[in-house]
């Protein structure tokens, strides 16, 4: 297992440059294992991508092995949520939110071999401390919902909504809403259940 003392962290906000492409190679390794099950395409992660390099306020937190000859092995995106689709904003504005105060962290990816050593908290404080300095009231995470006895759910897999509740991020089930992709074995996109973690800052 890699030492948790090899991994260093690298802030980006604002010029991505590069680094955009190890964030795709993270995406379509990870997003592609339950409960995802994304069947990306590079093309596709260059378009979604482009919302962190034009937005206000966009985060990009990678997490890099210097071990391993300084190869990203995590990352975090954020970016205010005014700055996504409908799909998303909907049942906010409908809950009296401002998609405008909220900064919606789009991934916390790290490779399987890095977890469960304490990096993904590190990457959560950095976001965490860009929506403070944003002077933002809230954090938002979402994440799709698959039935208990889905078919390729792992055995002994455990949802990231621990880490997130252990972090004081709140279940919203009245913020639900629907996100289309392309499944692995479909012939063309539908759309999957998606549901809210929300975190109240400080003010």
């Amino acid at each position: 297992m890699p030492k948790p003392s090899s991994v260093t962290f690298q802030t980006l906000s604002g010029d991505f440059g590069p680094a955009l492409g190890e964030v795709a190679r993270l995406r379509l390794s990870l997003f592609r294992e339950f409960p995802y099950l994304y069947e990306g395409t590079e093309e596709a992660e260059a378009e979604y991508l482009q919302t962190y390099v034009q937005a206000r306020g966009a985060l990009l937190v990678l997490a890099r092995d210097e071990a391993a000859g300084g190869r990203v092995v995590g990352a975090c995106t954020a970016v205010l949520l005014s700055a996504e689709g409908d799909d998303f904003l909907r049942p906010f504005v409908a809950a009296g939110l401002n998609p405008a105060e909220v900064l919606y962290l789009g991934e916390a990816l790290l490779e399987h071999e890095y977890q469960g050593q304490g990096l993904g908290n590190e990457l959560l404080d950095r976001a965490e401390a860009h929506a403070q300095t944003l002077g933002l009231p809230m954090l938002a995470a979402a994440m799709v919902v698959r039935p208990d006895d889905h078919p390729q759910k792992p055995l002994g897999w455990r949802s990231p909504r621990s880490l997130l509740e252990r972090r004081g991020y709140v279940m919203r089930p009245e913020l639900d809403t629907t996100l289309s992709w392309l499944e692995i074995g479909e012939s063309s996109p539908s759309p999957k259940p998606m549901r809210f973690w929300v975190k109240g800052l400080p003010s």
